[in-house]
């Protein structure tokens, strides 16, 4: 992650030594340079954990589930057989980061093998990414992929009624939405798409790392130059300051008391955990239940963002084991866990 930070701050010097005119007019010369430090990063991170997939676990890649869209297949991974219990399979959904702008569902397919052989159905969607999509896109492609997954249950040995939704940076953001949409028909309405499950579907959201508030980015800060490129590829407009669809992506002031039980974490070193932690804080006030796994700022090592998938880690193997033992716990339960419930280790805090 360390050389994806310098990676950024090289690109944004380029920007604004020589690139000047390319990021006044267009944001795509500026993304496609983000696009392609973050894929490289991710291809490092997804190699770094291939020693760590255990054996047996099973692929279906590259399932369509919209043949009209190109963009629209998914991964499909599933335990070791003979490993997991009889009977169809809770499933994990897990949208990817990139910024809105790079990624793909293949960078976090490792990840998904060790989660899928600790029990679960493990999904990762792919959605087209910015700039050649604009927002909300890969949000109603998400909901149109949990609708797949619904019709198709039985074939494919998942469980359509334990269904949870997961995601790492702006997939996180992005799950986040979709949960929220599911959940609350009012919200639904503000965005124009049609939920695809019915919120009784949907067991709970797994979110790291991720952006859920504008009015929360530093926009003076060193990272405001990439902030205003990925979020004009996004939403398409230079000035979307003032675009109404700024605060529709903001989950946190949308969100829903319905909305499903929460896990979510963030490194004390990722400029993005303010949000997650705001999140928890927001959730938690609004009776959802909360797991929150935050660390204090002189923790060390100080974790990046998207740390969670360094699992050469002590805290990262935390985060993954903390983040099964939700999924677990909320696969089995019939009802929410109590309202405003909070878990924190030893050595670390829940959301200010």
């Amino acid at each position: 992650m360390k050389r994806l930070v310098l990676s950024i701050l090289v690109i944004l010097g380029l920007l604004a030594a020589g690139g000047a005119a390319a990021f006044r007019f267009s944001p795509w010369p500026s993304a496609l340079l983000v696009r392609q430090a973050f894929d490289k990063d991710s291809a490092r991170t997804n190699a770094a954990l291939a020693e760590r997939v255990p054996a047996g676990v099973r692929s279906q890649l590259d399932l369509t589930y919209d043949p009209a869209d190109r963009n629209g297949r998914l991964d499909l991974y599933l335990p070791p057989a003979g490993a997991a219990p009889d009977g169809p399979l809770p499933v994990v959904v897990w949208v990817h980061g990139g910024g809105w702008v790079s990624g793909d569902k293949g960078q976090i397919g490792n990840y998904l093998k060790i989660l899928a052989a600790r029990g679960f159905a493990t999904v990762s969607v792919d959605y087209t990414i910015a700039p050649e999509a604009r927002y909300p896109t890969p949000v109603r492609q998400v909901n149109a992929a949990l609708g797949w997954l619904d019709a198709n249950a039985e074939t494919l040995g998942i469980d359509r009624n334990r269904i949870f939704l997961a995601g790492d940076s702006a997939g996180s953001q992005i799950a986040a939405q979709v949960a929220n949409l599911t959940v609350d028909p009012a919200y639904a309405r503000l965005t124009g798409i049609k939920p695809s499950l019915t919120p009784k579907q949907l067991r709970g959201v797994v979110l790291h790392c991720g952006a859920y508030d504008a009015a929360l980015v530093d926009m003076e800060g060193p990272m405001a130059g990439f902030i205003r490129t990925v979020v004009w590829a996004y939403l398409g407009r230079r000035d979307f300051q003032d675009d109404p669809r700024v605060g529709e992506m903001s989950v946190i002031r949308h969100l829903s008391p319905a909305f499903p039980p929460i896990f979510i974490s963030g490194g004390n070193a990722d400029p993005l955990t303010p949000q997650s932690s705001r999140l928890a804080e927001v959730a938690r006030d609004r009776g959802v239940a909360v797991d929150a796994l935050f660390y204090p700022a002189d923790h060390q090592p100080a974790l990046a963002h998207e740390y969670q998938f360094n699992l050469d880690l002590a805290d990262a193997r935390t985060a993954l084991d903390r983040s099964v033992a939700f999924l677990e716990r909320q696969a089995v339960s019939a009802a929410p866990a109590a309202p405003g419930q909070t878990a924190t280790p030893p050595g670390s805090r829940s959301g200010s």
